[in-house]
């Protein structure tokens, strides 16, 4: 059958794909496996299309800010309040987007539409059309990107997926949850915003920028699941060609059964969902053993992942010809190359690529011939590269030891060099000073909780170490000494000042709950009476922070008590007398009472006077009035002049409501980030006390500094947006979770994927 308009075969039915993995009416299994696999890159996504929100936003304010003439920055303002009015569909648009690409995975791929055969009619000639060239163009770009970076996982997820499809492994372009199936679901998710095309623009490349850099291991943790959801568990390569087969799969296997031997220590951990209550002081770990052998025996297995691995990339380079004759260099040399480059300004800002690079061109000029590392001190150099990859994710660029990780980078590759046990001893000197300086880039959050003393001894422990390394591991342990030190003298400082302030809003609390019970006890005594407004005015506000003080000090049972509610008694009898009685001994106590209080001369002599005698509400009213002024401008006891009372907070949701009792479970020193800015910069601070009477919460940051008082109630809220959130317990120190990240990916090229590494390394 053909179509009369085109000539050509008519098109089949196609049905139309479903949008939900709900409708698409697979089987149970694939079901789950899909419904596991789309909630993985959502979660691991989530945090990325967040900050995308925030970025794009922001980005169009500075625009707007910058913009050069009115019409930009009247487009650029009319671009903001359109995205601002649909920004809440983003997100959920851009997931549905993956759902139905995932969900039509057994749906046949329609074919594109006919060409028609009458070509000889020509329109306007151009090379393309211009929006869609820019788009496509963008976002091409982008998948490109990380096909290059994660070709090898895509290749696997391509062939894992085509099982749960029933059908030949996936290419690239037709791949779910791959980089063109993100780039096709943003671009959906964009047009629905009602933004300009130049807009769209903008949001791809900040989509690039900010949701993009993690997606390789989204990908590796991706293809990790499936192998232990069953689907092809075994599967780690597809072998290119029949002549390196049989050696590829023997060393791969071979790194598979040692990957259950590697003795990396790792740290152990009873619950990571505990609250992290620490003040962050490096402690001392012992190493599972300090026998030489043993770490030499570790190294060894190590290398064999490393080969495993290395072969495993190999197939996937095009063959070259046979390489030429390459000069292997010793260690020996290779560290006095080293030492040339650490003594050299900025010599630690390189990456661990540029100097191998520079060590082997320096080695082709002194000897005219091409120069290659031992075998050994490449797999050092390979796995310091992957340690330090995993290191810069987690510690923050805005840090200011975030330098001085990179400074330590060449003595840390000479200390590994020399000694293998760097990469299997824990206590090792080298890497514990890496740790610790690691560790307080990571932590930074805010100059405001920055101390001076701690970052000077970190750069004089890093340039101790960068001009006195040469060989001697003391060097780094007498740095680490010295950084630990001033670190636990911090910490005692910090703990120090937080108890002082715990101290002082205790005082605080007791000082709340006094004015409250004499209040009470006021309220008591006056009951239905009506007194002068003037009267009750002194009473509430003068008076009453005698009583509270009486109480505080004395408590409700004491004589001085007592005496005091007597005092009240009388005065409240004394306002309500018909005729003005002089009552000295009364206006005498009264006046001593208020002086205890900060009420002095002229002034407590006139408030005794009010409240022990009735004036008619006509008498002096230029004094009253002035004696008013000087009241409301006086500071109660225990409060700050000019703070304004509190309003009742509205009623909580059911999930603040969650929050907040969470929060009344937390122990005291619980440490709780909350979002700075948009940008999704984070403020840690830690919850060092809490009243379950007045419902306020005391936060410190790093060196104990008192940061503000909160209540339970408001930090609840902020957990229930987003804005906050409890902070776990460690997961140990940074370089071992770095070291351990390492070790999953080359177990992920053995075969054994990275989820398996508990059970080997336990």
């Amino acid at each position: 059958m053909h179509s009369p308009a085109t000539g050509m075969p008519a098109t089949a039915h196609f049905p139309p794909p479903p949008r939900s993995l709900a409708a698409a009416g697979l089987p149970p299994r694939v079901r789950r496996t899909l419904e596991r696999a789309l909630s993985l890159v959502s979660i691991e996504l989530d945090g990325g299309l967040s900050s995308l929100v925030s970025e794009f936003e922001q980005e169009l304010f500075r625009l707007a800010d910058h913009a050069r003439n009115p019409g930009l920055e009247s487009g650029c303002m009319a671009t903001l309040r359109t995205f601002r009015a649909n920004r809440a569909d983003l997100v959920p648009r851009f997931l549905l987007a993956l759902e139905a690409a995932i969900a039509a995975i057994r749906t046949p791929a329609q074919p594109p539409p006919p060409v028609p055969l009458d070509t000889a009619s020509f329109g306007p000639l151009s090379l393309v059309e211009d929006t869609v060239m820019d788009e496509g163009t963008v976002l091409r770009e982008i998948a490109s990107r990380q096909e290059g970076r994660a070709n090898l996982s895509l290749h696997l997820l391509g062939q894992r997926f085509g099982v749960l499809a029933a059908a030949p492994a996936f290419d690239a372009e037709r791949l779910p949850l791959g980089p063109q199936c993100l780039c096709r679901a943003i671009a959906s998710a964009a047009r629905t915003l009602g933004i300009e095309h130049d807009a769209r623009l903008l949001l791809y490349r900040i989509f690039d920028r900010v949701v993009m850099p993690g997606y390789v291991r989204v990908l590796e943790r991706l293809d990790a699941q499936l192998a232990d959801d069953g689907i092809l568990p075994s599967l780690t390569f597809v072998p290119m060609r029949a002549r390196v087969e049989a050696v590829g799969t023997n060393e791969t296997s071979h790194a598979a059964r040692t990957a259950d031997t590697i003795e990396i220590p790792r740290p152990q951990v009873d619950d990571a969902q505990r609250p992290y209550t620490g003040w962050g002081v490096p402690a001392t770990a012992d190493d599972a053993a300090n026998d030489p052998q043993s770490h030499e025996a570790a190294y060894a297995r190590l290398r064999a992942l490393m080969s495993g691995r290395r072969e495993l990339l190999r197939k996937f380079q095009p063959r070259s010809d046979s390489p030429l004759p390459r000069r292997q260099l010793a260690t020996s040399e290779v560290s006095d190359a080293l030492r040339q480059l650490q003594q050299q300004p900025q010599g630690g800002g390189r990456s661990l690529v540029e100097i191998k690079r520079s060590l082997l061109a320096q080695a082709r000029q002194r000897s005219g011939e091409g120069a290659s590392l031992a075998p050994q001190d490449e797999d050092a150099f390979e796995l310091l590269g992957m340690l330090y990859g995993h290191i810069e994710q987690e510690i923050r660029s805005e840090a200011p030891a975030a330098p001085l990780v990179r400074e330590l980078r060449i003595p840390v590759l000479r200390a590994a060099l020399q000694d293998h046990a760097f990469f299997t001893r824990q206590r090792h000197p080298a890497r514990q000073l890496l740790n610790a300086v690691a560790e307080s880039a990571a932590s930074w959050h805010d100059n405001t909780a920055f101390d001076p003393r701690v970052q000077a001894a970190l750069r004089a422990a890093v340039a101790h170490v960068v001009g006195n390394y040469e060989g001697d591991m003391a060097v780094f342990a007498e740095g680490t000494a010295h950084v630990r030190a001033q670190l636990q003298t911090q910490a005692r400082t910090a703990e120090l000042q937080e108890r002082r302030h715990i101290e002082a809003a205790r005082g605080r609390e007791k000082l709340a709950a006094a004015r409250a019970r004499a209040d009470a006890l006021m309220q008591g005594i006056v009951g239905d009476r009506r007194l002068p407004r003037f009267s009750r005015a002194l009473l509430d506000q003068a008076w009453a922070d005698v009583l509270t003080l009486t109480l505080l000090r004395h408590g409700e049972s004491s004589s001085e008590a007592e005496h005091q509610l007597t005092m009240t008694r009388r005065i409240v009898d004394a306002s309500l007398d018909a005729v003005p009685r002089a009552d000295d001994a009364l206006q005498c106590d009264v006046e001593s009472a208020l002086g205890q209080v900060g009420y002095h001369g002229q002034d407590a002599t006139v408030i005794a006077q009010r409240l022990t005698s009735l004036r008619s509400d006509g008498d002096d009213a230029a004094s009253r009035t002035e004696l008013a002024m000087k009241l409301k401008a006086r500071a109660r006891l225990g409060e700050d002049a000019g703070t304004a009372r509190r309003e009742k907070p509205p009623v909580r949701t059911p999930e603040e409501q969650a929050q907040y009792d969470h929060l009344r479970t937390l122990p005291f020193g619980t440490w709780i980030e909350f979002t700075a800015n948009q940008r999704g910069n984070m403020l840690r601070r830690r919850m060092s006390w809490y009243s379950p009477i007045t419902d306020h919460v005391l936060f410190v940051n790093q060196r104990g500094q008192r940061t503000g008082e909160q209540s339970l109630d408001a930090v609840a809220r902020l957990m229930a947006s987003g804005d906050a959130r409890v902070v776990a317990a460690d997961r140990g120190h940074l370089v071992d979770r770095a070291l351990q990240a390492a070790m999953g990916a080359l177990r992920s090229f053995a075969g054994r994927g990275e989820s398996r590494t508990s059970e080997a390394t336990a």
